[in-house]
């Protein structure tokens, strides 16, 4: 395998506030009205979505890292008809899949899902859904464009 090379610099060389950015968003993310595992588990089924090896391979190692069941990263892809998901967590991550894939049916999140949702979770921790994703989303451009170096400590992955 050929050495991996990022295909940007780091970005916090042009914009510094960057690192206050993305601090202050995880601190409003694990605010502690969702669990750590649920919104680990929304910003792994993001990158799996949207292709990014590089959210993918982080994700999945900060889950490792905090101790999540090989079974539970293992079978996120098919989540829906995995036993290793609570009702919760399944509709979190529907809540997801709604949001980053196009509805051929009308609206991406309709009235039926909110509410399903809305049965786990209060509307602080619906918020805290809402900007997990929200989270994923701002950096999913900085993996597929940039390319980041998968599985590189923050701050050393980027080649150039």
């Amino acid at each position: 395998m050929s050495e991996l090379t990022s295909r940007l610099p780091d970005p916090l060389q042009f914009f510094p506030e960057m690192a206050s950015f993305g601090a202050e968003t995880s601190k409003a993310v694990h605010n502690g009205a969702v669990p750590d595992a649920t919104i680990g588990l929304v910003q792994l089924r993001a990158g799996q979505l949207v292709g990014s090896t590089y959210h993918t391979v982080m994700q999945s190692g900060m889950l490792r890292t905090a101790g999540e069941a090989a079974e539970r990263i293992d079978s996120l892809s098919s989540w829906r008809d995995s036993p290793y998901f609570t009702a919760g967590e399944k509709a979190a991550l529907e809540l997801t899949e709604a949001v980053l894939t196009p509805s051929f049916f009308g609206e991406r999140v309709p009235d039926e899902l909110f509410a399903r949702a809305a049965e786990h979770y209060d509307d602080k921790a619906m918020w805290t859904l809402v900007l997990a994703i929200a989270q994923i989303m701002f950096f999913i451009p900085v993996g597929l464009i940039a390319k980041p170096i998968p599985g590189r400590p923050f701050g050393q992955n980027y080649s150039r």
